[in-house]
């Protein structure tokens, strides 16, 4: 029967590579889950002149954390719903008028239905990361 004999040094390298891989792999993971995470929401966001998904960007801060951001004030009006149409009833019940700069007029208005973009980006990114997370065995 052979003696086969692994330890010392050459257990700590091999473990210390295995690590080095390991981090590396959760690093793209960390970057795939962002970067499908703002994909999915310019794919989802309503286009009206192109502002909000223009918006949308992604930014990695440092290996494993990045951020997705939305950077147009409106976004959370457009994705939870204005007036009547606003999500859990938070919306004003009365109509209101307002002047549209970019129709020219007067405008009245009951409210605008929702249309989520972010929420289902979000959902679709942590199902991505923990699926991926699971097949790494963490």
């Amino acid at each position: 029967m052979a003696r086969i004999t692994f330890g010392g040094r050459e257990l700590l390298r091999a473990a210390r590579r295995f690590e080095e891989g390991l981090l590396d792999k959760i690093s793209d993971i960390v970057y795939e889950t962002a970067r499908l995470i703002q994909t999915q929401a310019k794919a989802l966001a309503p286009v009206d002149d192109g502002s909000l998904r223009d918006s949308i960007e992604m930014k990695m801060l440092g290996k494993y954390n990045a951020v997705v951001t939305v950077g147009v004030h409106y976004s959370i009006y457009v994705e939870y719903g204005t007036g009547i149409y606003a999500q859990n009833g938070n919306g004003r019940r009365t109509p209101w008028t307002y002047f549209s700069t970019k129709l020219g007029r007067y405008v009245t208005t009951e409210g605008m239905r929702a249309q989520p973009f972010w929420g289902p980006a979000v959902d679709a990114g942590r199902d991505y990361f923990e699926t991926e997370m699971r097949r790494l065995g963490l």
